[in-house]
């Protein structure tokens, strides 16, 4: 019998596996694909292509600087100088946002600057009093609010639409769309949805290590993955891949994990690394809620050169080394909800992309490098997984194709003549839509947060103190994306597990 055996090998279970082992425990780690590391992977994606792409996910904002120490792993992560562009179409000069040139951003903003600058030191103030206690015992509403020590902001980001405060804020469609998007990528709803759905998505994406910044993971999300992977077998964890689980009992004392090879694993604790409605499942229960639709397509493109913009005052490698927002004004990412929630798909469709190769040239085989090759992601937004489901293949198709048509409008030229080929002459173009990622990752309905994302505190005052990865069951705990203060890449739900099990008497 094993102390803990980990259902999912994704990059939390890779963390509680370390923690857990370090500690003395036995850990055994079942991932049902060929490979660890879940949705955070680098692939080849084209047979011949020396490019090592991040499959599903992308950047690293909310993987604590100090869980990356304790486990010891060389996080490393390059900066982007440009924080995000937003061409204006034809209406005008656009907003770029350059962090290394506050005279020509506060030039972009114009009327919104001094409005952008007070708004993002609220954020900061926010996101250095929440950050911190994501690795700490669940705290209250009003604790985490009297750290903050803004009744006005908390109020409006978290009790009101997020759409209100922009709308109240900035006085630009462009800047408010620009706002928004972190609060509706990956998120299907409307800035201003009474769910509050899209304040808490907004939430995440702004407090990452206190700051805010996403970075760029030297060397692709797969060397994340391989350095995890390599902590957690030198602390001592066994890690089996290609051992899908069918089944999950626990009563408290003792668990059994039983795998599609008919082999049945006992332990005295068992960790999920898999979302609540797949759990559910497994325990032969019948889900709480349905999960929410995954609401995003993830592009991945392979250029032999960087396309030029319509706007000849920024340059290819300023546009896209940041987060490119394209159709992403305000009233187009509501217009394209609108859509979506009638069953069409939104065009123009809003989408964002950046290059991951102008800050990591790693990821690319000398020989593309030298050619001036670049690798290019871009995911949508509002392209519902329901959008797919009549038709996957050729929705997918459909939705690739409005991707890059939306791109096209804000470039010089079109994007298909900087596509790089295969040696069979296919472009290298990759798409994966909800249902992809539900059939591959095992995500329902293509939720990359596993369900609905929670506030960050303990919601019942009774949850105060707890670790907010608990189930019904004292030895069954939850340790992915779908636990309080999931989503993302960050290692905290796997962090939180493995010390809400070490902290039990007896454990």
């Amino acid at each position: 019998m094993h102390d803990v055996v980990i259902v999912g090998g994704g990059h939390n279970g890779l963390v509680a596996a370390t923690l857990l082992a370090r500690a003395g425990r036995s850990v055994l780690v079942l991932e049902r694909g060929p490979r660890l590391g879940g949705a955070a992977v680098s692939a080849r994606p084209w047979a011949g292509v020396d490019a090592r792409l991040s499959r599903y996910s992308y950047l690293v904002s909310l993987f604590p600087r100090a869980l990356a120490r304790e486990l010891g792993l060389d996080l490393a992560v390059a900066p982007r100088r440009i924080a995000s562009y937003s061409p204006a179409g034809g209406s005008g000069p656009g907003l770029l946002i350059d962090d290394a040139d506050p005279v020509r951003t506060r030039e972009a903003l114009g009327g919104d600057a001094e409005a952008w600058t007070a708004f993002y030191a609220g954020l900061a103030r926010v996101a250095r009093a929440i950050f911190p206690t994501l690795t700490e015992p669940l705290r209250t509403e009003a604790e985490l609010r009297a750290r903050v020590g803004d009744d006005a902001l908390w109020e409006a980001l978290v009790h009101r639409p997020l759409a209100e405060l922009v709308e109240e804020t900035f006085a630009s469609d462009l800047v408010r769309g620009t706002v928004l998007t972190d609060a509706l990528i990956g998120t299907f709803a409307s800035a201003g949805e009474p769910s509050l759905r899209q304040n808490r998505c907004f939430l995440y994406h702004v407090i990452g290590n206190g700051t805010g910044a996403w970075d760029v993971p030297v060397g692709g999300m797969g060397a994340v993955t391989d350095a995890l992977a390599a902590a957690a077998r030198r602390a001592g964890a066994e890690l089996r891949t290609g051992v899908e689980v069918t089944a999950i009992a626990a009563d408290g004392i003792r668990g059994e994990v039983r795998d599609s090879g008919g082999e049945t694993h006992a332990a005295r604790a068992v960790l999920a690394n898999v979302a609540p409605a797949v759990l559910d499942a497994l325990r032969g229960v019948e889900a709480k809620a349905p999960p929410d639709p995954g609401a995003q397509l993830k592009v991945n493109l392979l250029l032999s050169r960087l396309p030029r913009f319509r706007d000849p005052a920024v340059l290819p490698d300023e546009g896209f080394a940041g987060t490119l927002h394209v159709n992403e004004s305000a009233t187009q990412l509501e217009a394209a909800h609108a859509a979506a929630v009638a069953g069409t798909l939104p065009d123009p469709l809003p989408v964002e992309l950046y290059c991951h190769s102008l800050a990591d040239p790693s990821v690319l085989g000398p020989g593309l490098r030298s050619a001036g090759a670049h690798t290019l992601t871009l995911f949508s937004l509002q392209t519902s997984a329901d959008l797919f489901r009549a038709d996957p293949e050729g929705s997918r198709r459909e939705a690739t194709e409005a991707a890059l048509r939306s791109l096209d409008s804000v470039l010089a030229e079109p994007i298909e003549g900087c596509l790089a080929r295969t040696p069979s002459g296919e472009p290298c173009v990759e798409a994966k839509s909800p249902l992809d990622l539900e059939a591959e990752l095992g995500l329902p309905a293509g939720n990359i947060f596993h369900r609905d994302l929670a506030w960050p505190w303990a919601e019942d005052p009774a949850d105060a103190g707890r670790w907010g990865v608990e189930t019904d069951t004292m030895n069954l705990l939850l340790c992915g994306a779908g636990a309080r203060r999931g989503g993302g890449v960050s290692g905290i739900p796997g962090h939180n597990a493995a010390r809400a099990l070490l902290e039990r008497p007896g454990a």
